[in-house]
């Protein structure tokens, strides 16, 4: 199998915090916990969860947006973790983002315009000569016109001004993208414009996506393979439609049960699970799932599951499987970690 372009191993981020002003105690926020994932050159990988379980700072932990408390991340072969400024800042132009509120990530005093030049000039990237007709040529990638440059963000509809975000991203020429949900503010048939432009842009430019989402229909219509996260953790990893379709671990299952059906007729199955997500701040020992799980048993409560290979190839953090792991997935009793 070829390098992977982008490599996570173990990636924690640990937000300290205090109860009160003067308290000498210090609790952490466990928003990722040792995160560790693959994503090979072209493939579009889509991370889901619900909201507050760690999606959007492991994206920003990967492009080094934040700094990990412990872990890995490697790009084309290469640690960034403790790079230099100046040569983090020559990696901005191979990795960028796609935020998911386009108004709040654009400068309403500046035309847009002014901020594709902006990029260009601080990395270089075009001459006084040729700095039009690379702005006009940014604008054609993602639907705009020429005529566009002039506007500032509030003359934009919110689809239009997520085209301009994303031709911000692809200004640097960069391999890798993550879009943190880039759709999830628009309405319907706009969210598909964007998909189809984001799938044209891949295919056109070679590119790779790590696609943050809270809608499965959307992960199933873009991603090749899909990461389902939980309180910090990658729970289950796989190809799309194999995860979709048969899911291993019952968090993915009770996503998918609550995910809506457009069809009326349809007769939703009741989720089984418990309603309350423990805090991030106070993790529970053993599987982390194990307060809501429906097939817990004893060994939930003491035991951390490893993300072990299952025999048709993807990946799950859950004891019921642990016997189908390589040796060197079995999981392991780990003491507890206390957050003072």
């Amino acid at each position: 199998m070829s390098l992977p372009l982008v490599e996570v191993n173990e990636l924690k981020k640990w937000f300290p915090t205090r109860s009160s002003l003067f308290s000498r105690s210090v609790q952490h926020v466990r928003a990722v916990d040792g995160v560790s994932f693959r994503i090979q050159r072209g493939e579009v990988v889509g991370l889901v969860g619900e909201s507050g379980c760690g999606k959007s700072t492991l994206g920003r932990l990967i492009l080094h947006l934040l700094h990990p408390t412990a872990g890995s991340v490697r790009f084309d072969g290469r640690d960034i973790v403790d790079l230099r400024r100046r040569d983090l800042r020559l990696l901005r132009k191979s990795m960028q983002m796609i935020f998911q509120d386009p108004y709040s990530s654009l400068n309403p005093r500046m035309t847009v315009g002014s901020a594709l030049r902006e990029v260009l000039h601080v990395h270089e990237l075009a001459t006084r000569a040729t700095m039009k007709a690379r702005i006009d040529e940014l604008l054609s990638m993602v639907g705009l016109n020429s005529f566009h440059a002039r506007r500032y963000p509030h003359e934009f509809s919110s689809g239009q001004r997520q085209r301009i975000g994303i031709a911000r991203a692809l200004a640097v020429e960069p391999r890798f993208l993550v879009c943190d949900e880039p759709v999830s503010a628009l309405d319907v048939s706009i969210q598909a414009q964007i998909l189809n432009l984001l799938q044209d842009l891949r295919e056109a430019l070679d590119l790779t996506y790590l696609f943050i989402s809270h809608d499965l229909a959307v992960i199933r219509h873009i991603a090749d393979r899909i990461a389902v996260m939980y309180l910090g953790r990658i729970v289950e990893i796989g190809a799309v439609e194999d995860v979709l379709h048969e899911p291993r671990h019952p968090y993915t299952e009770a996503l998918l049960a609550a995910a809506p059906v457009p069809d009326p007729e349809h007769a939703r199955k009741a989720s089984r699970i418990g309603c309350d997500v423990p805090s991030p701040m106070n993790v529970p020992p053993g599987c982390p799932f194990h307060t809501r799980c429906p097939e817990m048993f004893s060994d939930c409560r003491q035991i951390v599951p490893r993300l072990g290979n299952l025999p048709d190839g993807r990946r799950v953090a859950c004891l019921k499987f642990a016997e189908s792991y390589p040796a060197a997935d079995r999981p392991q009793t780990e003491p507890a970690i206390t957050n003072s």
